[in-house]
Protein backbone atom coordinates (compact mmCIF):
# COMPACT_ATOMS: atom_id res chain seq x y z
CA UNK A 1 0.00 0.00 0.00
CA UNK A 2 1.72 3.33 -0.69
CA UNK A 3 0.99 6.31 1.14
CA UNK A 4 1.81 9.53 1.24
CA UNK A 5 3.48 12.19 3.82
CA UNK A 6 0.49 12.76 5.23
CA UNK A 7 -0.88 9.23 5.74
CA UNK A 8 2.31 8.81 7.16
CA UNK A 9 2.34 11.23 9.64
CA UNK A 10 -1.53 10.39 10.53
CA UNK A 11 -0.16 6.55 11.09
CA UNK A 12 2.57 8.21 13.26
CA UNK A 13 0.18 10.75 15.02
CA UNK A 14 -2.39 8.01 15.78
CA UNK A 15 -0.01 5.82 17.34
CA UNK A 16 1.13 8.52 19.16
CA UNK A 17 -1.91 9.77 20.87
CA UNK A 18 -3.41 6.43 20.81
CA UNK A 19 -6.23 7.31 19.08
CA UNK A 20 -8.52 4.93 16.94
CA UNK A 21 -9.47 6.02 13.59
CA UNK A 22 -13.59 4.58 12.26
CA UNK A 23 -13.64 5.06 8.33
CA UNK A 24 -17.09 4.34 6.76
CA UNK A 25 -17.26 3.07 3.26
CA UNK A 26 -18.05 6.26 1.26
CA UNK A 27 -14.97 8.08 3.01
CA UNK A 28 -12.59 9.34 -0.01
CA UNK A 29 -10.23 6.43 -0.30
CA UNK A 30 -7.16 7.73 1.19
CA UNK A 31 -9.06 8.18 4.46
CA UNK A 32 -9.41 4.34 4.41
CA UNK A 33 -6.11 3.36 3.93
CA UNK A 34 -5.34 5.13 7.39
CA UNK A 35 -8.67 3.77 9.26
CA UNK A 36 -8.22 1.10 12.08
CA UNK A 37 -11.63 0.04 11.23
CA UNK A 38 -13.40 0.31 8.06
CA UNK A 39 -17.05 -0.60 7.55
CA UNK A 40 -20.69 -0.04 7.14
CA UNK A 41 -22.87 1.14 9.81
CA UNK A 42 -23.41 -1.99 11.61
CA UNK A 43 -20.44 -2.99 11.45
CA UNK A 44 -18.83 0.53 12.70
CA UNK A 45 -21.55 0.10 15.65
CA UNK A 46 -20.27 -2.82 16.95
CA UNK A 47 -16.77 -1.82 16.32
CA UNK A 48 -17.26 0.84 18.23
CA UNK A 49 -19.05 -0.65 21.01
CA UNK A 50 -16.93 -4.06 21.20
CA UNK A 51 -13.88 -3.72 19.35
CA UNK A 52 -11.91 -0.21 19.76
CA UNK A 53 -9.69 -0.62 22.81
CA UNK A 54 -8.57 3.31 22.40
CA UNK A 55 -9.64 6.31 24.74
CA UNK A 56 -9.83 8.46 21.99
CA UNK A 57 -11.85 7.72 18.61
CA UNK A 58 -11.79 9.52 15.45
CA UNK A 59 -14.82 8.96 13.38
CA UNK A 60 -14.69 9.84 9.38
CA UNK A 61 -18.13 9.77 8.66
CA UNK A 62 -21.42 11.63 9.02
CA UNK A 63 -22.66 13.12 12.50
CA UNK A 64 -24.89 10.56 13.62
CA UNK A 65 -22.08 7.58 13.27
CA UNK A 66 -19.98 9.70 15.63
CA UNK A 67 -23.24 9.92 17.74
CA UNK A 68 -23.86 6.26 17.61
CA UNK A 69 -20.32 5.75 19.07
CA UNK A 70 -20.71 8.60 21.80
CA UNK A 71 -24.04 7.05 22.54
CA UNK A 72 -21.77 3.19 22.99
CA UNK A 73 -18.99 4.25 24.45
CA UNK A 74 -19.83 7.03 27.05
CA UNK A 75 -16.17 6.99 28.54
CA UNK A 76 -14.63 7.32 26.03
CA UNK A 77 -13.96 10.65 24.09
CA UNK A 78 -15.46 10.78 20.36
CA UNK A 79 -14.18 13.40 17.88
CA UNK A 80 -15.20 13.44 13.82
CA UNK A 81 -12.72 15.34 11.60
CA UNK A 82 -15.48 17.96 9.66
CA UNK A 83 -18.10 19.06 12.26
CA UNK A 84 -20.58 19.94 9.48
CA UNK A 85 -20.46 16.69 8.39
CA UNK A 86 -24.16 16.24 8.66
CA UNK A 87 -26.64 13.52 6.88
CA UNK A 88 -29.85 14.93 5.49
CA UNK A 89 -31.96 11.99 5.43
CA UNK A 90 -31.42 12.10 9.42
CA UNK A 91 -32.89 15.95 8.95
CA UNK A 92 -36.15 14.17 8.15
CA UNK A 93 -37.12 12.99 10.97
CA UNK A 94 -37.13 14.69 15.02
CA UNK A 95 -37.83 13.75 18.21
CA UNK A 96 -41.17 15.85 18.18
CA UNK A 97 -42.50 13.96 14.89
CA UNK A 98 -41.51 10.50 16.82
CA UNK A 99 -43.52 11.43 19.37
CA UNK A 100 -46.62 12.86 17.16
CA UNK A 101 -46.61 9.39 15.18
CA UNK A 102 -46.60 7.86 18.93
CA UNK A 103 -49.71 9.51 19.90
CA UNK A 104 -51.40 8.99 16.19
CA UNK A 105 -50.38 4.87 16.75
CA UNK A 106 -50.30 4.35 20.45
CA UNK A 107 -49.38 0.70 21.37
CA UNK A 108 -47.29 0.99 18.41
CA UNK A 109 -43.19 0.01 18.14
CA UNK A 110 -40.73 2.56 16.61
CA UNK A 111 -38.09 1.59 15.12
CA UNK A 112 -35.44 3.90 13.23
CA UNK A 113 -32.79 3.67 11.15
CA UNK A 114 -29.55 4.64 12.30
CA UNK A 115 -29.26 7.33 10.32
CA UNK A 116 -31.14 9.43 12.55
CA UNK A 117 -30.27 11.50 15.22
CA UNK A 118 -29.25 10.88 18.72
CA UNK A 119 -32.39 12.20 19.82
CA UNK A 120 -34.92 10.54 17.55
CA UNK A 121 -32.78 7.14 19.06
CA UNK A 122 -33.75 8.29 22.62
CA UNK A 123 -37.65 8.22 21.68
CA UNK A 124 -37.15 4.72 19.84
CA UNK A 125 -37.47 1.20 20.60
CA UNK A 126 -35.31 -0.36 18.21
CA UNK A 127 -32.76 0.57 15.98
CA UNK A 128 -31.89 -1.03 12.43
CA UNK A 129 -29.05 -0.70 9.90
CA UNK A 130 -29.70 -1.39 6.16
CA UNK A 131 -28.10 -4.95 6.32
CA UNK A 132 -30.12 -5.85 8.99
CA UNK A 133 -33.58 -3.92 8.49
CA UNK A 134 -35.16 -7.44 7.34
CA UNK A 135 -33.66 -9.28 10.32
CA UNK A 136 -34.89 -6.74 13.00
CA UNK A 137 -38.52 -5.85 11.43
CA UNK A 138 -39.05 -9.71 11.18
CA UNK A 139 -38.15 -10.54 14.93
CA UNK A 140 -39.88 -6.74 16.22
CA UNK A 141 -43.01 -8.13 14.50
CA UNK A 142 -42.60 -11.68 15.63
CA UNK A 143 -41.36 -10.96 19.74
CA UNK A 144 -43.63 -8.13 20.52
CA UNK A 145 -47.05 -7.93 21.16
CA UNK A 146 -47.61 -4.85 19.18
CA UNK A 147 -48.05 -5.75 15.46
CA UNK A 148 -48.09 -1.64 14.40
CA UNK A 149 -44.41 -0.52 13.44
CA UNK A 150 -43.62 3.07 12.77
CA UNK A 151 -40.32 3.40 10.46
CA UNK A 152 -38.10 6.15 10.10
CA UNK A 153 -36.76 8.26 8.52
CA UNK A 154 -35.70 6.45 4.92
CA UNK A 155 -38.96 5.45 3.59
CA UNK A 156 -37.36 3.39 0.32
CA UNK A 157 -35.60 1.57 3.06
CA UNK A 158 -38.89 0.69 4.31
CA UNK A 159 -40.29 -0.14 1.30
CA UNK A 160 -37.96 -2.58 0.65
CA UNK A 161 -38.58 -3.90 4.19
CA UNK A 162 -42.03 -4.20 2.99
CA UNK A 163 -41.45 -6.38 0.04
CA UNK A 164 -38.73 -8.65 2.01
CA UNK A 165 -41.64 -9.48 4.70
CA UNK A 166 -45.05 -8.31 3.45
CA UNK A 167 -45.25 -7.22 7.23
CA UNK A 168 -46.99 -3.31 6.66
CA UNK A 169 -44.83 -0.37 7.76
CA UNK A 170 -45.81 3.19 8.73
CA UNK A 171 -43.34 5.66 7.18
CA UNK A 172 -42.30 8.37 9.18
CA UNK A 173 -42.25 10.76 7.16
CA UNK A 174 -43.59 9.47 3.95
CA UNK A 175 -41.17 11.15 1.96
CA UNK A 176 -37.70 10.44 3.81
CA UNK A 177 -34.97 9.32 1.72
CA UNK A 178 -30.94 9.64 0.79
CA UNK A 179 -30.21 12.10 -1.36
CA UNK A 180 -27.89 10.50 -2.94
CA UNK A 181 -29.33 6.90 -3.44
CA UNK A 182 -32.66 8.34 -4.41
CA UNK A 183 -31.51 10.31 -7.57
CA UNK A 184 -30.11 7.14 -9.44
CA UNK A 185 -32.67 5.98 -12.17
CA UNK A 186 -33.91 2.91 -14.28
CA UNK A 187 -32.76 4.82 -17.03
CA UNK A 188 -29.35 5.04 -15.02
CA UNK A 189 -29.16 1.26 -14.67
CA UNK A 190 -30.95 0.80 -18.01
CA UNK A 191 -27.86 2.57 -19.63
CA UNK A 192 -24.86 0.91 -18.36
CA UNK A 193 -26.50 -2.28 -18.37
CA UNK A 194 -25.97 -1.82 -22.20
CA UNK A 195 -23.20 -0.83 -21.92
CA UNK A 196 -22.15 -3.64 -20.21
CA UNK A 197 -24.22 -6.28 -20.28
CA UNK A 198 -22.13 -9.12 -18.53
CA UNK A 199 -21.89 -6.94 -15.56
CA UNK A 200 -24.09 -7.81 -12.41
CA UNK A 201 -25.98 -4.87 -10.78
CA UNK A 202 -25.15 -4.38 -6.82
CA UNK A 203 -27.80 -2.00 -5.42
CA UNK A 204 -28.52 -0.04 -1.97
CA UNK A 205 -31.69 -0.98 -0.43
CA UNK A 206 -31.69 3.24 0.06
CA UNK A 207 -32.15 3.26 -4.08
CA UNK A 208 -36.58 3.61 -5.16
CA UNK A 209 -37.96 0.35 -6.18
CA UNK A 210 -37.88 0.57 -9.76
CA UNK A 211 -34.03 0.70 -9.26
CA UNK A 212 -34.19 -2.27 -6.78
CA UNK A 213 -36.31 -4.45 -9.08
CA UNK A 214 -33.35 -4.13 -12.07
CA UNK A 215 -30.94 -5.35 -9.58
CA UNK A 216 -29.30 -9.27 -8.97
CA UNK A 217 -28.23 -8.22 -5.86
CA UNK A 218 -29.74 -5.52 -3.20
CA UNK A 219 -27.72 -4.95 0.20
CA UNK A 220 -25.88 -2.67 2.39
CA UNK A 221 -22.72 -1.48 1.47
CA UNK A 222 -20.92 -4.58 3.45
CA UNK A 223 -23.27 -7.22 1.89
CA UNK A 224 -22.10 -5.71 -2.03
CA UNK A 225 -18.68 -5.62 -0.51
CA UNK A 226 -18.99 -9.70 0.76
CA UNK A 227 -20.61 -10.83 -2.35
CA UNK A 228 -17.97 -9.29 -4.89
CA UNK A 229 -15.59 -10.80 -2.09
CA UNK A 230 -16.67 -13.87 -2.76
CA UNK A 231 -18.14 -13.99 -6.24
CA UNK A 232 -16.19 -16.81 -8.36
CA UNK A 233 -13.94 -16.19 -10.79
CA UNK A 234 -16.68 -16.45 -14.06
CA UNK A 235 -18.20 -13.45 -12.51
CA UNK A 236 -15.32 -10.91 -13.37
CA UNK A 237 -17.99 -7.35 -13.98
CA UNK A 238 -20.13 -5.93 -11.29
CA UNK A 239 -22.43 -2.41 -11.65
CA UNK A 240 -22.46 -0.66 -7.91
CA UNK A 241 -25.05 1.13 -7.11
CA UNK A 242 -23.51 2.60 -3.73
CA UNK A 243 -21.73 5.61 -3.26
CA UNK A 244 -18.40 5.75 -5.18
CA UNK A 245 -16.02 5.13 -2.13
CA UNK A 246 -17.38 1.69 -2.01
CA UNK A 247 -16.12 1.11 -5.93
CA UNK A 248 -13.02 2.51 -5.04
CA UNK A 249 -12.50 0.26 -2.21
CA UNK A 250 -13.37 -2.69 -4.29
CA UNK A 251 -10.65 -1.32 -6.65
CA UNK A 252 -7.98 -1.63 -4.46
CA UNK A 253 -8.90 -4.95 -2.38
CA UNK A 254 -10.33 -6.99 -5.41
CA UNK A 255 -8.16 -5.52 -8.47
CA UNK A 256 -9.33 -8.35 -10.82
CA UNK A 257 -12.43 -7.57 -11.09
CA UNK A 258 -14.58 -4.27 -13.11
CA UNK A 259 -16.43 -1.86 -11.57
CA UNK A 260 -19.00 0.39 -13.20
CA UNK A 261 -20.67 3.20 -11.25
CA UNK A 262 -24.42 3.12 -11.60
CA UNK A 263 -24.70 7.04 -11.87
CA UNK A 264 -22.12 9.72 -11.74
CA UNK A 265 -24.91 10.74 -9.01
CA UNK A 266 -23.44 8.63 -6.48
CA UNK A 267 -21.23 10.84 -4.52
CA UNK A 268 -22.17 11.82 -0.96
CA UNK A 269 -20.75 15.49 -0.64
CA UNK A 270 -21.38 15.49 3.10
CA UNK A 271 -19.33 12.03 3.55
CA UNK A 272 -16.16 13.58 1.31
CA UNK A 273 -16.02 17.20 3.46
CA UNK A 274 -13.40 14.99 5.52
CA UNK A 275 -10.45 14.84 3.89
CA UNK A 276 -7.05 13.75 4.86
CA UNK A 277 -5.42 17.36 5.76
CA UNK A 278 -8.32 17.85 8.31
CA UNK A 279 -7.84 14.44 9.34
CA UNK A 280 -4.35 15.13 10.35
CA UNK A 281 -5.13 18.36 11.69
CA UNK A 282 -7.63 16.87 14.31
CA UNK A 283 -4.87 14.38 15.24
CA UNK A 284 -2.46 17.71 15.95
CA UNK A 285 -5.88 19.35 18.19
CA UNK A 286 -7.30 16.27 20.06
CA UNK A 287 -7.89 19.18 22.82
CA UNK A 288 -10.09 21.14 20.71
CA UNK A 289 -13.56 20.31 21.70
CA UNK A 290 -14.72 22.26 18.02
CA UNK A 291 -14.25 18.45 17.11
CA UNK A 292 -15.73 16.48 19.77
CA UNK A 293 -18.93 14.75 19.84
CA UNK A 294 -20.73 13.85 23.04
CA UNK A 295 -24.30 12.76 23.75
CA UNK A 296 -25.59 13.83 26.63
CA UNK A 297 -26.14 11.19 29.30
CA UNK A 298 -29.77 11.74 29.49
CA UNK A 299 -29.92 10.95 25.79
CA UNK A 300 -27.24 8.37 25.76
CA UNK A 301 -28.83 6.47 28.54
CA UNK A 302 -32.48 5.75 26.51
CA UNK A 303 -30.53 6.13 23.08
CA UNK A 304 -28.52 2.82 23.96
CA UNK A 305 -31.59 0.61 24.92
CA UNK A 306 -32.79 0.40 20.85
CA UNK A 307 -28.61 0.41 19.63
CA UNK A 308 -27.95 -2.72 22.12
CA UNK A 309 -31.60 -4.37 21.08
CA UNK A 310 -30.58 -4.05 17.55
CA UNK A 311 -27.30 -5.93 17.84
CA UNK A 312 -28.70 -8.44 20.26
CA UNK A 313 -31.00 -8.60 17.62
CA UNK A 314 -28.90 -9.20 14.45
Amino acid sequence: MTLNIIQKKILRLKEEKEAAILAHYYQPIEIQKVADYLGDSLELSRIAKEKVPNDIIIFAGVRFMAETASILNQDKRVLISHPESLCPMAAYLDAGMVKSYREKYPNSQVITYVNSTAAVKAESDLCCTSSNAVKIVKRAFEKEKSKIILFGPDANLADFVEQETKINLIKMPENGNCVVHSQVTKEDLLRVKQEHPDAMILVHPECVRAVRELADIVGSTAQMYKFVKESPKSVKEFIIGTEIGLLERMMEDIPEKKYYLASDKLVCYNMKKHTIEMLEHVLNNLDDNNYEVKVPKNIAKRAIVPLERMLEYS
